[in-house]
Formats: structure tokens, sequence, C-alpha cells
């Protein structure tokens, strides 16, 4: 008997053949209302190219998210968080890299604590049922821009501390900052922090998203930071987002350094999904 012949997963339609359908499977994460793709590359078969990115994270056409990230095999820690922003740039994602803890948790990848590669270097974690906590770089240069400061906690960002937060138009304020002749060719993430009594209120717009989002993990940590270096007696801040509450802690020396800075919060699973890219 003559073996059947397999048919390839080819679409067909008004008599031309089209390319194979590729179909990805993804689990959707969020953390204080930053949501992200994430995708389980440990084989390394999959190579997303920019349009694919920027289709995935539409929310009209895709799945929608604030960026993508794929686990990945590592030699040297349990694995590697690459992340993808919206428009396909890469950075560090603070609130992603929690994120990919839960999920490199749930492939049964690691435990409650380790570590994890990610494009700035290393980084620790710990967890626990509610909480998810990362370790940050040190950060060992904060400049000040008259009243506002620029540091990088593994993406750039401007702080400006402001009393009206949740009144301004944060997209026109973020982009004479964003796109102003000193930042525009590289960009930097913007963000507004109210001062409380022993916490801060912030909103950030996101280079790369090129919009606000709820929640940002590395401008939560660049704002507590910058409360730190104007309260040296701080060690340890809550912060609210939109999302959500964030907590960080970090230890000052006397030269204006910090080190020892952890992001603390939730991350959760949204759903599970496979989607068909075009």
């Amino acid at each position: 008997m003559e073996k059947p012949i397999e048919k390839p997963n080819f679409k067909y339609f008004w008599g031309v053949h089209c390319s194979p359908i590729m179909r990805i499977k993804f689990d959707k994460y969020q953390g204080t209302g930053n949501d992200f793709i994430m995708i389980d590359n440990r084989s390394g078969e999959i190579r997303l190219q920019s349009d694919k990115i920027q289709f995935l994270c539409d929310r009209k056409f895709g799945i929608g998210s604030d960026g993508i990230i794929l686990i990945e095999q590592n030699r040297d820690t349990a694995f590697s968080m690459n992340f993808y922003n919206p428009d396909a740039s890469q950075s560090f994602c603070g609130n992603g890299s929690r994120c990919a803890v839960r999920f490199a948790q749930s492939l049964g990848v690691v435990g409650i604590e380790g570590n994890f590669s990610a494009i700035d270097g290393d980084h620790d974690f710990k967890s626990d049922i509610d909480n998810v906590s990362i370790k940050m770089n040190d950060v060992l240069g904060i400049e000040k821009d008259g009243d506002h400061f620029i540091l990088n906690t593994g993406s750039p960002h401007y702080v400006i501390y402001k009393n009206d937060i949740h009144e301004l138009n944060i997209t026109s304020e973020a982009h004479a900052i964003r796109y102003g002749q000193k930042f525009k060719e590289r960009g930097i993430n913007v963000n507004f922090v109210k001062e409380q009594d022993h916490s801060i209120d912030m909103r950030t717009y996101e280079r790369g998203v090129e919009d606000e989002t709820l929640s940002c993990g590395t401008g939560v940590t660049a704002a507590a930071i910058t409360f730190g270096f104007k309260h040296p007696e701080i060690s340890s801040l809550d912060v609210m987002t939109r999302g959500g509450k964030l907590v960080v802690s970090f230890e000052q020396d006397r030269s204006g350094g910090f080190s020892n800075i952890w992001l603390s919060g939730p991350a959760q699973l949204v759903y599970k999904g496979e989607i068909e890219l075009p």
C-alpha cells in the first residue's frame, strides 16, 4: 500500500499557494498594568522580524502589549530575557523582567529565587505567592538638569517633579523632552512625579511605546532613586503608578551612588493563546 502523501501546511487563496502558516503560542502577563507577550523560545527556533513584533504588539490587529519577551537558554544563568518594545527596539524592562520570572516559573525553568540575563547584564530575583522582586543594576551617577534628574536604571529616564501630574497632558509635555534637541536621536523615558509624605505618585511616557503606560519598572526605580537622592534618610519607598503599587528599596553611599536596588510588585498571568502570523 502506498504511503499517503502528507500535505504541507499551506494556505490557498484564489488559486494561489501562499507561504506556510506560522503559529506562535504565547502567554500574556501584566505587572501593575504593564502588559507583555511571553514566548518560550528555549529551542531557539523563533526569529521575529521587526514587522512581526509590531504586529503582535498592535492593540487593534495583533495581541496588544507594551512589549514582547522571549525566554531563551543561557549558559551562565537560569534563562535569558530578550525584550522588544512595540517599535521593535530593545532595552531592559523592569516590570517585564518580573513577569518573565513568573513565566519561567510556570515553565519549570526556575524556582522561587535565582538569576537571569538581560540586555543590561545579569539580575537576581526572589519571589513569593504575591510578588516578584528583581535586583536592579547599581546607579552610580545622577545628572541634574535644573530641578530635573537624568539617570539610567537599565533604560534612560528623565524625572520631573510636579504637583499636578494627574491633570497634565502627559503626551505633549513628554514630547517636548523626548523629541527635544538633547534626546531626539536616542530617545528617553519621561516620568512625572508627585511627592507624598512617605511615597510618590507617578506617570510615565515610554520611548519605544511612544505613549503613556500604566506602569514602568525602570521608571519607578528611577523616580524612587531621585527621591532617595533628595531625602538621604530614605531606603525604601512605595511608588503608586496608574496600574498599582510597586516598592523600591536601595542603599545610598556618601558619593551619591545607589546599590542593592530591588524592585518589587505583582506579576500575573492574564491568559494563554496562540496566534497566526501574517
